[in-house]
């Protein structure tokens, strides 16, 4: 991957028509930071609650690197414009999303190019925050200080100047004034955003409740026995909380719908103290109280873990928490936005739950293959036995139904069309209609 600039003699408009702009892999995340670090006037550390990085490419050149975080809590001149009221402010904040970090990274001097990433970005965010954080977003926003920028391609990309910060930053709990109001500039995502944000009587997707959940002893003890096979990423030194309970309430909020690194934070503080003890949480004797993990050390070790071991370690685990009244089904998805290093759009084969939609396991398939070479490796460490697994038409084979049987123990549902006539023929002389439940008195 290369992250210079394109040479000074490509012409601007092949450039403006050539980029693209898409979120990060998780590979390129270090390097997404330090050159935000490095470059831009306000340097770097993190980004506050739900957030996205975006870098801007050129045929495999980065030209800049745009982040996204949770709105401001409170801002004056876009809570006016806005027209919302205050418990609609605090229901409805996730539905808004800050331009925290822009920047063109040095030696890239394209006229127009920054308001091209910015409209790029905006067509795509909504969409991509919903995949990550599981809801939408209505609306973005900006701030832009005057003493350095006049938000010349905000303005050229479709955003609004709707007024002036009041000069206070937010320091831990609290805000103090620096003296340095900036300029705001919001964008909507969607026809009639501000109307969906204000309108009281308005059904709006927000992000979804996390819930408390019941953890037997056995299934604890389960989970972190699976845990302690994967191999810590961290170093020795520093280490506050044991790895398998940082995951441990990393998958049981995920289950509980967390969908952010803030709100698995927010559950484990949720936590009782039975429940965090299961969780094989940090006991602190001077406080006689066991302590959740918090965001940040949450965050760092769920980027640095290896990601297919959590998926083998968890094998098994969800379908004993789920028990087996269950039939799994079996079907493959395309991620949208999401490619391999071949250029190939990424497609999944999961397994999961009819009743509850939990899944149980997933595997990519490999664009050079497809889902039928796939089934046995995502199938293979799953406990089915006395299931009934239900298959789309494209798994319909011999050799699939001989494998779930004889090797896995289940039964099978498939679908045959009429790419598969003979089958069907054969199917459509057994007369179903005189067996239960096709049977005119079992409907």
């Amino acid at each position: 991957m290369h992250h210079s600039t394109p040479e000074g003699g490509l012409w601007a408009t092949e450039v403006l028509r050539g980029v693209e702009v898409r979120p990060v892999e998780r590979s390129e995340r270090h390097v997404w930071d330090v050159l935000m670090r490095r470059h831009h006037y306000l340097g770097f550390t993190s980004m506050a609650g739900e957030s996205l990085r975006y870098v801007a490419v050129f045929q495999d050149r980065w030209l800049a690197l745009v982040g996204w975080s949770a709105a401001a809590l409170k801002c004056k001149s876009r809570d006016r414009w806005i027209g919302w009221l205050p418990v609609l402010q605090w229901q409805r904040l996730a539905l808004v999303a800050n331009n925290c970090r822009f920047l063109i990274l040095p030696g890239v001097r394209l006229p127009n190019l920054a308001s091209r990433i910015l409209a790029l970005n905006c067509q795509r965010l909504s969409q991509d925050w919903e995949l990550f954080h599981g809801h939408p977003l209505y609306l973005v926003e900006s701030f832009v200080d005057p003493r350095y920028f006049q938000g010349t391609c905000y303005r050229a990309a479709g955003w609004t100047l709707v007024g002036y910060s009041r000069g206070f930053a937010k320091h831990s709990r609290h805000y103090r004034a620096h003296g340095q109001p900036k300029m705001l500039f919001v964008r909507p995502l969607c026809q009639g955003a501000r109307q969906k944000l204000a309108d009281p009587t308005g059904q709006v997707p927000l992000p979804r409740e996390l819930k408390p959940m019941k953890l037997s002893e056995t299934h604890a003890d389960e989970l972190l026995s699976r845990l302690r096979q994967i191999p810590d990423p961290r170093k020795s030194r520093g280490k506050r909380h044991r790895m398998i309970s940082v995951l441990a309430i990393a998958i049981c909020a995920i289950l509980s719908n967390a969908r952010s690194f803030v709100a698995i934070a927010e559950w484990a503080h949720r936590c009782s103290q039975p429940m965090l003890r299961r969780l094989g949480c940090r006991y602190q004797r001077q406080k006689d109280r066991y302590l959740p993990p918090s965001e940040p050390t949450i965050r760092r070790l769920l980027q640095a873990v290896d990601a297919e071991a959590v998926d083998r370690a968890l094998y098994g685990w969800l379908a004993l928490l789920a028990g087996k009244d269950s039939a799994l089904a079996v079907d493959g998805k395309t991620l949208k936005g999401a490619r391999q290093h071949d250029g190939h759009q990424v497609h999944l084969l999961a397994a999961f739950l009819h009743q509850s939609g939990m899944v149980l396991g997933q595997k990519p398939v490999p664009s050079h293959t497809n889902e039928i070479t796939t089934l046995r490796s995502l199938m293979d460490p799953l406990d089915v036995e006395s299931r009934v697994v239900t298959l789309d038409a494209l798994h319909t084979h011999k050799q699939t139904a001989r494998y779930l049987v004889k090797d896995k123990g289940a039964d099978y549902l498939f679908t045959v069309k009429d790419n598969q006539r003979l089958l069907k023929e054969d199917i459509e002389l057994l007369r179903l209609r005189d067996f239960p439940p096709s049977a005119p008195e079992h409907r």
